[in-house]
């Protein structure tokens, strides 16, 4: 299954890892938002989280860098890069 279909099937988690001000300027509906510096001590909180997990951020950088935290940890997880790009998938259903 590729990364629009797991998006827009909405069976998984979404986490935008950018800072609380630029979630609360505009984000994903329905995603939960966990700062990239906040993510390895978040852990136990994202395994309990419906998956995959789909982390997005302002570009795809942050969100990269926090795939690669949660896939040390054995989870499912994309990066969906831009948040607006992840909204636009979901737009498009």
């Amino acid at each position: 299954m590729d990364l629009t279909s797991i998006i827009q099937s909405k069976k998984g988690s979404i986490i935008d890892v950018r800072s609380f001000e630029e979630f609360k300027s505009g984000h994903v509906s329905h995603s939960i938002n966990i700062p990239l510096q906040e993510i390895a001590f978040k852990i136990a909180e994202i395994k309990a989280l419906p998956q995959p997990i789909i982390v997005c951020c302002a570009s795809g950088n942050r969100s990269g860098q926090a795939k690669n935290i949660l896939t040390q940890h054995e989870l499912i997880c994309y990066n969906g890069g831009s948040w607006l790009d992840v909204q636009h998938c979901l737009d498009s259903i």
